[in-house]
């Protein structure tokens, strides 16, 4: 069962693995933490809810072992609650699901909490955040997708900052974790922060320039998005 831990609004880098070397995940994520990562991030993708074939839960298992903080699994599948159980077995700290997957989204959280996990909100670019105060009190965190997902290396939407001050506003000072996941870079990290997130999730900002076995590059990458973020 994962381990639950105390709430912090501090900001958590989080990159995704979507951007590694899929050929040698364990040991890009030993080296992504072992460069300042706070979180690592999974992309889950069914091929089906979006345009892209990834990851399951024997993967997140396999995983495991290689990642000793948080690991951050974002299901962009459908349908999700069928899935729910296998990725709480696999060791997963947070789940994250879309509200547009499925007919009755207060279900799938209440799924993803019963099963030991932190439960995660994700809203696409196109997606009204009207019944997101309707579920406030059932969410750990809510992704904002900053691009359309399915892909990597994406370009940040620009119209997302004033969803992401809407939902900052929503939150107020509850104990729910702003993460914002496409296109997030240097030279925008300070206004998404500024915005209210907390959480940046990183593809290929972080994973530019190095591998496991010459990790420097991501340490590097980590703290000059964390600065930019920051405002250093």
């Amino acid at each position: 069962m994962p381990v639950s831990r105390p709430f912090s609004r501090t900001l958590k880098i989080a990159p995704s693995i979507l951007a590694a070397d899929f050929a040698n995940f364990g040991a890009e994520c030993r080296a992504v933490e072992a460069e300042g990562a706070d979180w690592v991030h999974i992309d889950v993708m069914d091929g089906h809810f979006v345009p892209n074939l990834t990851f399951g839960p024997a993967m997140c298992a396999a995983l495991r072992p290689h990642i000793k903080g948080v690991m951050d699994v974002h299901l962009m599948i459908a349908p999700v609650d069928p899935c729910v159980e296998a990725f709480a077995r696999a060791g997963v700290n947070r789940l994250t699901a879309h509200i547009e997957s499925g007919p009755h989204i207060h279900r799938t959280l209440q799924a993803i909490r019963a099963a030991g996990c932190s439960a995660g909100l994700a809203i696409n670019p196109g997606t009204d955040t009207g019944a997101v105060p309707h579920l406030l009190d059932d969410i750990d965190l809510i992704c904002v997708m900053t691009v359309n997902p399915g892909f990597g290396g994406q370009t940040l939407i620009p119209a997302m900052m004033a969803k992401i001050r809407t939902l900052r506003a929503m939150i107020a000072d509850r104990p729910i974790h702003l993460e914002i996941d496409g296109g997030v870079t240097e030279a925008n990290a300070a206004a998404l922060v500024a915005a209210g997130a907390d959480v940046l999730v990183a593809g290929s900002a972080i994973f530019k320039g190095g591998n496991a076995a010459n990790s420097a590059a991501y340490g590097a990458n980590i703290r000059a998005l964390r600065a930019a973020a920051e405002g250093r």
